[in-house]
């Protein structure tokens, strides 16, 4: 089992190098990059803007609006490979490139962006004046809570869910529990999550639960008991509306794992053996049936702390990491976008190979390592 980790570790290199590769390429052919986002809202008198230029560029921002003429003005407009960009002085646009590092090819940028990423160094934020490690710590506690608790929760309603289905295949109890399932399926987690406001906070019928943030203001005032109250009710109908969305599918895999394994020989022979069915079930049929659970946990995971709960995010105002790239990606704030992307990967890449090391806890009879990887 070692070797089959170190080959998996060695193969996270070249995976995670392959994944950098296309999505640095992908948004350098993209429009609108920092360098456009700030001449934008410079040219827009949009003062926030201004301030972010340190230096002498800011005083270049203030001598570039008058420098702009009609047509018979001494002064020509300056041609730009960047949209908008016209009448602002060639000064000042190679000065927003040097800091924003785009005054050099892009090849060599992200051999740059590589070295600085093997030690973890991202960079700061170019419009948040703080550093990605510093904005990912700062949003984690939210993601990790929606992420963590959903996580649980699904797995808690699903398992015997869909171990007491296939049970039951076939039953009235079967044929409504999948109703649910299908509505649960067939449901988008954030049209649920409309519809717990309009219901629970306040926006049509009853004001039980609060509608933003994760806790309150007076959080650091109330006692410790009264914290985890507040904790847990600012979180009631954020985690409802992720778990009715993230319980269907594992629910049937479930289910549909565990029908396999009854209608296998094993089964029959341990039955004729006089076992109870809770000892066919749980002793025998669960071990090879939670294999396909297990292995689908940390895709379940990553999905559910780092993207699913994105406009679960945005609805209820949870300032998180979805709600962080999103932003990122809006912005086109590199060292944001770029830092999470190699950050996520590679934990995701990771959270694979436990999988997999699950996998041989639950059943040592497989063996990776007399697989080729």
């Amino acid at each position: 089992m070692f070797a089959y980790i170190v080959r998996r570790l060695l193969l996270i290199i070249p995976t995670l190098f392959g994944i950098m590769v296309v999505n640095f390429a992908v948004v350098q052919v993209l429009p609108g990059g920092p360098v456009e986002q700030m001449i934008a809202q410079v040219t827009g008198d949009d003062v926030a803007a201004t301030a972010r230029v340190s230096g002498d560029a800011g005083s270049e921002v203030m001598a570039a609006k008058p420098r702009t003429r009609g047509s018979n003005g001494g002064d020509s407009t300056v041609t730009s490979k960047y949209r908008g960009a016209q009448g602002l002085p060639p000064e000042f646009i190679k000065e927003l490139e040097r800091q924003f590092g785009l005054d050099k090819p892009a090849h060599e940028r992200f051999v740059l962006m590589m070295k600085k990423y093997l030690t973890f160094d991202f960079g700061t934020s170019y419009f948040k004046d703080k550093t990605v490690v510093g904005l990912v710590l700062e949003k984690m506690p939210v993601s990790i809570s929606l992420g963590l608790w959903t996580t649980l929760l699904v797995y808690l309603i699903s398992i015997p869910l869909g171990i007491a289905k296939a049970v039951r295949d076939g039953s009235k109890f079967d044929v409504w529990t999948s109703g649910v399932v299908i509505f649960g399926n067939a449901v988008p987690g954030f049209l649920f999550a409309i519809l717990l406001i309009v219901l629970f906070a306040g926006g049509r019928y009853w004001d039980v639960f609060p509608l933003r943030g994760l806790v309150s203001e007076n959080f650091d005032r109330l006692s410790a008991w009264e914290q985890v109250k507040d904790y847990f009710w600012h979180l009631t109908l954020p985690i409802a509306s992720l778990v009715i969305g993230g319980f269907a599918g594992l629910t049937m895999l479930t289910k549909n794992s565990f029908l396999d394994q009854i209608n296998q020989q094993y089964v029959v022979t341990a039955r004729s053996k006089g076992l109870t069915e809770n000892q066919v079930l749980y002793g025998h049929v669960f071990r090879n049936a939670m294999l396909v659970v297990i292995a689908a946990f940390p895709g379940a995971f990553i999905g559910i702390l780092f993207t699913g709960a994105l406009l679960t995010e945005i609805i209820f105002s949870l300032d998180g990491l979805g709600l962080l790239g999103f932003d990122a990606a809006l912005t086109r704030d590199y060292p944001v976008m770029f830092a999470t992307l190699y950050f996520f990967t590679l934990l995701g890449l990771v959270l694979n190979i436990i999988g997999d090391v699950m996998y041989h806890i639950v059943d040592p009879r497989i063996d990776f390592e007399a697989r080729e990887v």
